[in-house]
């Protein structure tokens, strides 16, 4: 099932960096005719896609399992980036755009910069570094089915934000005792100093503070299914953030570029990638190709066996 892949190469994680504009050069992508071959070593780009909630699928066997339901909202490549260190080594990277807006709130600057790349303006900017054959052309509409059902990976954003919190909350502490001995005191952090020497509060102590909203790293997701009609991507478990923000989602640096460099350094070249999956979309997963793909693609079963039968 996860062979419709196979007439193109294949392709392993990226990673993600915000939107610079200084000091970048322009990349040329490789045109359709010349299409690049997938290494081992290969990193293509990522997605941003936006999470629009939980629910629930049944494997082949009955049992359930969560899964967070992210969604592609026109996401489209603005530019191909290519910067040269100062030690001389080369930055490659592809910058993508997603979530149309109007164009009276957006600044003229980023009109003039979408305009150049033949899209609508976007609410959301984020580049993804690769290296230099997984360069996308510009004004390329990339589909959800750059993931293929059956492999990981990894979804960068921002967790739910909680406000200003105690030491309870946030850090888990047991607290006071609820009975004797304590005052109105009961969810206190209790002493934070030391003796005299040093007389100070060392730095990083656990106290109570500002809590959530920061950059959050989910790794290793399965991808249970894709569907390119509604552009959807259905991996197993959940990320941090609240429903319909922005997401960035790669090939998992673990369990694929990982996994896959080290397979391929013991010429274990049937390991590459995850079981089950044949082939990954390179340089990337377009509009064009979902066409010729089926609406729904599942994921090869997990289980072997059922849970529900007692073990002998």
């Amino acid at each position: 099932m996860l062979r419709l892949w196979t007439l193109r190469p294949k392709a392993c994680v990226a990673q993600v960096r915000s939107l610079h504009a200084s000091a970048v050069h322009s990349a040329t992508a490789s045109s359709e005719g010349d299409s690049p071959k997938w290494t081992p070593l290969s990193i293509r780009t990522g997605l941003i896609a936006r999470k629009r909630g939980m629910t629930a699928m049944w494997d082949d066997f009955g049992a359930r399992f969560p899964v967070t339901v992210l969604q592609l909202e026109n996401c489209q490549v603005t530019a191909n980036i290519k910067t040269v260190r100062k030690d001389g080594s080369e930055y490659h990277a592809v910058q993508l755009a997603a979530s149309d807006r109007p164009e009276k709130n957006t600044t003229n600057q980023m009109l003039g910069h979408f305009k150049k790349a033949g899209v609508p303006a976007k609410r959301i900017v984020k580049e993804f570094s690769i290296t230099p054959d997984a360069h996308v052309p510009v004004g390329t509409t990339l589909s959800a089915v750059h993931f293929v059902p059956g492999q990981y990976v990894d979804i960068i954003s921002n967790s739910i934000g909680k406000g200003f919190q105690g030491g309870m909350k946030r850090w888990g502490f047991k607290g006071l005792r609820a009975s004797h001995g304590v005052s109105v005191s009961h969810r206190s952090s209790g002493a934070i100093g030391a003796h005299q020497d040093p007389g100070r509060v060392w730095p990083g102590k656990k106290m109570s503070g500002h809590m959530g909203n920061v950059r959050r790293t989910t790794q290793n997701l399965y991808v249970a299914r894709v569907d390119s009609a509604l552009n959807l991507i259905f991996v197993r478990g959940c990320l941090a953030g609240v429903d319909d923000a922005h997401v960035l989602v790669r090939d998992a640096k673990k369990k694929m570029l990982s996994v896959t460099k080290v397979n391929y350094d013991k010429g274990n070249l049937d390991k590459l990638l995850p079981k089950g999956v044949v082939d990954l979309p390179f340089p990337a997963g377009t509009k064009e190709m979902a066409a010729q793909l089926p609406a729904i693609i599942v994921a090869p079963p997990s289980r072997t066996t059922s849970p529900f039968t007692p073990r002998e």
